[in-house]
């Protein structure tokens, strides 16, 4: 039941931490060239301090949710935000790229107890009626982590150093703690049962799949990282069968796939997440190693897309209520493939006028806003009340799920068509962060960066069909103190 406490004070309170989880995803995409420089590294190393943040943020949030509803979401999110401030110093402290992808491993952690408790207690403090002035809201400061994310971090590379990207969460940190431990209320928990082997077996196959995917290239595709694949597919279909057969509260409760909606969204999410993670990091590269922009100026290049998305979204999700739910995502899903394409298009000039970034990005900001928000509200919608909170928990993790492979496929596509351009044997970092790789070079590097962008715009397709494929929903169910408790979408 919503609390009588003004819950406007407790999102307030929520969103300065989500923020922070949202624009270290963003964040890092800027600063891949300098840290690879820094720290010299070499591409699939660097990825790696996103694919390994990315990763432990995925696999958790199938039980940290659950976690929330047994201990109290206040408590949970409040250790995730200790855990995520003390790792965002370790990370601005350490000196080499093993020990920064372990800082990043332990901060996705921090955030994969936070996120779900975000949502937890927006859902069960509003007022049914209430509850999408608070979405509308908690979209926005997403909306603007992606804005803010690039731009900041490339003003403290500029100035500080690529360090000062983590540094900056330790004082927003304790701000966040202090308003949380004010603000938010204490709300009743509930016991849930912990599926310990789900938890293991999904992260033991997701951990072998990613690292096959993106060391596949370094390692030359030999037969341990093909074995390190399969063993990391055998081991999810087990998951799977395990999944099917648990009695009690399953990890993956595989009945919500039955609603044919519900289904299609999780595809669709799983494309939107895998695509967006991936198609930043040639982008970014092209900027800088092949334009010679600095860090700032590359961010600055992308702005329109947040700017655009943010200001479309709230009028978006007012309308995806009124039409048919395949009609706005496909058109988004579409829209966003061909502005992908276009900017591997230009990306394959290493002297395109980056105008036609801007433009491209200003039509990729728009279609975003056709895709989350009607995405999200699909995907939950037919399901019974008794499951919308496991409903919302298999969505952002299959969203999560989708990033990490996104993340690890575009490194690995990276690196050969690296090598396919004769650029294999370039030294870690050169022109990665310390201006222009060499004239003789750039147009096979353009090239290189420019095909593997055609990865996340293939992507988007999948989530064309899979939003294409949606059915009309039923009249909404009218709502009551159950409906108001159990609604807590996209949370758990």
């Amino acid at each position: 039941m919503p609390t009588q406490r003004n819950p406007w004070l407790a999102l307030g309170a929520l969103v300065v931490g989500f923020f922070m989880i949202l624009l270290d995803v963003t964040i890092v995409a800027v600063a891949n060239p300098a840290i690879m420089a820094d720290l010299h590294a070499d591409i699939s190393d660097v990825i790696w301090v996103t694919s390994a943040y990315l990763l432990t943020y995925a696999v958790p949030l199938l039980i940290t949710g659950r976690l929330g509803d047994r201990f109290g979401p206040k408590n949970i999110y409040l250790i995730g935000l200790t855990v995520f401030t003390l790792a965002s110093l370790w990370c601005g402290l350490s000196g080499d790229i093993e020990t920064l992808i372990a800082a990043r491993a332990v901060q996705g952690l921090g955030a994969a107890l936070m996120t779900p408790q975000t949502m937890a207690v927006i859902t069960r403090t509003f007022p049914p009626d209430g509850r999408g002035a608070a979405m509308g809201l908690w979209g926005a400061v997403a909306g603007l982590a992606t804005l803010i994310g690039p731009i900041l971090g490339g003003v403290l590379v500029d100035g500080l150093g690529w360090e000062w990207i983590f540094i900056v969460n330790v004082p927003v940190g304790i701000v966040a703690f202090a308003l949380a431990v004010w603000l938010v209320p204490s709300l009743p928990t509930h016991q849930h049962k912990f599926d310990l082997l789900g938890v293991v077996l999904s992260a033991a196959g997701m951990f072998l799949l990613v690292f096959g995917i993106q060391e596949g290239n370094t390692k030359e595709w030999s037969a341990t990282i093909w074995m390190m694949i399969g063993a990391g597919l055998a081991v999810l279909a087990v998951f799977l069968v395990t999944q099917a057969r648990g009695a009690g509260e399953p990890l993956l409760p595989l009945s919500l796939f039955r609603d044919r909606n519900f289904s299609m969204s999780n595809l669709a999410i799983a494309s939107m997440g895998a695509s967006t993670t991936a198609v930043m990091v040639p982008i970014y590269f092209y900027l800088q190693a092949v334009h010679g922009m600095t860090p700032t100026g590359s961010a600055l290049v992308l702005a329109p897309m947040a700017i655009i998305s943010g200001v479309a979204a709230p009028v978006v999700g007012k309308l995806s209520g009124r039409w048919h739910p395949r009609l706005i995502p496909t058109t988004g899903f579409l829209l966003f493939a061909v502005s992908v394409a276009w900017l591997a298009l230009v990306m394959r000039n290493p002297h395109a006028n980056i105008t036609w970034m801007v433009l491209a990005g200003a039509v990729a900001g728009l279609s975003n806003a056709f895709i989350w928000a009607p995405l999200a509200t699909t995907a939950t919608h037919n399901l019974p009340i008794h499951q919308a909170g496991a409903g919302a928990g298999v969505y952002n993790t299959t969203r999560q799920v989708g990033a990490v492979l996104g993340s690890a496929a575009i490194s690995a596509l990276v690196a050969a068509r690296m090598s396919a351009e004769g650029l294999g044997g370039m030294p870690a970092g050169e022109g990665m962060g310390a201006g222009q790789v060499p004239e003789q070079v750039r147009e096979a590097f353009s090239k290189a960066l420019s095909t593997a962008t055609f990865l996340p715009a293939a992507l988007l397709l999948i989530g064309v069909v899979a939003s294409a494929l949606f059915i009309r929903n039923p009249a909404v169910r009218p709502a009551g103190p159950a409906a108001s408790e159990s609604a807590d979408s996209l949370t758990r």
